[in-house]
């Protein structure tokens, strides 16, 4: 009897502390996870607002993919996405504490994370790249990116880098013949 008591007893106890554990875990993940929890920091401000009038937040089908959606890989992908979005947060903690605000490169902030992202990032959202009707040469550009040959492979960001991060003066409503998807 004493064999049986002493397992089950660790497993509730694990179970009494897990939950909770994995709750707050989980709280924290949603809680950061959103635009406005990014342009909490003053350094990251500049790209929220310019996301805010790109065609990724302000479009005229309704879609907005946010921070999440671009800079982190799917969350499908559980250990994968809170190791990243781990390291991600804890790199932008320390430079947020240690490193002269005054002197924040947004340019040079805005090619580094062009050069992170990663094709898949891109085509979570766009899926239906080759079928794009009266766009031939925006169609074989993807049909590059897509079924690349060995040694000539792109990113999305070669062609599309000024889509996201870019200060424009007002917010841009395109049209879907305009979008540029």
């Amino acid at each position: 009897m004493k064999k049986i008591t002493k397992p089950i007893l660790f497993l509730g106890l694990g179970v009494v502390l897990a939950f909770p554990l994995f709750s707050l875990l989980y709280y924290t993940m949603v809680r950061t996870s959103t635009p406005l929890f990014c342009a909490s920091c003053h350094e990251i401000q500049f790209a929220y607002n310019a996301w805010r009038t790109s065609s990724h937040a302000n479009n005229s089908r309704g879609v907005v993919a946010d921070c999440m959606d671009c800079h982190l890989p799917a969350p499908q992908d559980t250990i994968n996405f809170f190791y990243t979005k781990s390291l991600h947060g804890i790199k932008d903690v320390f430079a947020h504490f240690t490193e002269d605000q005054s002197k924040y490169d947004h340019s040079l902030n805005r090619a580094k994370a062009a050069h992170d992202i990663k094709n898949d990032q891109c085509l979570k959202c766009h899926r239906n790249l080759l079928y794009i009707t009266q766009k031939r040469g925006a169609m074989l550009a993807h049909r590059e990116v897509l079924y690349p040959m060995p040694g000539y492979e792109k990113r999305c960001t070669d062609c599309h880098q000024n889509l996201v991060h870019v200060q424009r003066p007002y917010y841009k409503y395109l049209s879907c013949d305009s979008d540029s998807r």
